[in-house]
């Protein structure tokens, strides 16, 4: 995979951060967003496929990319396919932070160090080129607004937006409403996005003891859309969701260590 691309998870973090604080919004979800991102992308690249609510590695060659592989190399050791909602689910210590580095190291963000409470050190992270965010939400915003099918991952991103919660943040308030209403609706697009967005959405609201089937692609009927809607629910904010990790945030902000 060549790196003249933004990757789904890159681009689910830049649309979460904030541009007037430097901090995450839906700081816990977001984490399990990534996880699920990661899943996209690799699908994406021909490395896994879904099978039912299973993931399935069909292509172990690495991406190039050494996050990806990271998770790559760790569905192939399962050695059979693993529910998506198990594998989000897991813990997936320091994920955001090593994509705010990478994001650094592309110079897309910069760090801003500060304190917590006047003790605790915390990192900031300031988007350096606006007009890439504004980019990744203009397409979103054409999606909402045209109504047109977007591609997969237009699709893959709207739906794993909805799945963190990210639509108030984008879409806030009263009119903000009826797009994220629309939002929602985009995850019928992508089979395999729709597929992890519900396993994050399952992961927040403690659900996972029974198979979920994939979700079909849309159709000339609109397939996976009313079939589905009662499953497309509006994620929790959980206390905890294990993830396995020590947290430091408090409105978003990462305490470097306590990301690590």
């Amino acid at each position: 995979m060549g790196r003249s691309r933004r990757t789904i998870p890159e681009e689910l973090l830049l649309l979460a951060l904030d541009p007037a604080t430097g901090t995450t919004a839906q700081p816990q979800s977001l984490d399990l967003g990534l996880a699920g991102a990661q899943l996209v992308e690799l699908a994406l690249a021909g490395r896994i496929a879904p099978d039912g609510d299973r993931i399935a590695v069909v292509h172990p060659r690495p991406t190039g990319d050494p996050t990806l592989d990271t998770a790559l190399e760790l569905l192939r050791r399962r050695g059979s396919p693993v529910r998506a909602v198990h594998w989000i689910g897991g813990p997936r210590l320091g994920l955001r932070q090593t994509y705010l580095t990478h994001l650094e190291r592309c110079g897309m963000v910069h760090a801003v160090a500060g304190q917590m409470c006047g003790v605790l050190p915390t990192t900031r992270y300031q988007a350096t080129d606006t007009a890439i965010s504004r980019e990744i939400r203009a397409r979103l915003d054409s999606a909402i607004r045209t109504g047109v099918p977007p591609d997969p991952r237009t699709a893959a991103l709207a739906a794993l937006a909805h799945a963190v919660g990210l639509g108030k943040h984008l879409y806030p308030g009263n009119e903000g409403r009826s797009s994220r209403s629309r939002l929602r609706d985009l995850i019928r697009h992508d089979p395999m996005g729709g597929l992890v967005a519900h396993a994050v959405m399952d992961v927040q609201n403690g659900v996972g003891a029974q198979p979920r089937r994939a979700p079909a692609a849309a159709g000339p009927t609109g397939g996976g859309g009313s079939g589905r809607r009662a499953a497309v629910r509006a994620p929790v904010e959980p206390a905890a969701v294990g993830t396995g990790r020590t947290t430091a945030h408090r409105g978003g902000v990462m305490a470097r260590a306590g990301a690590s």
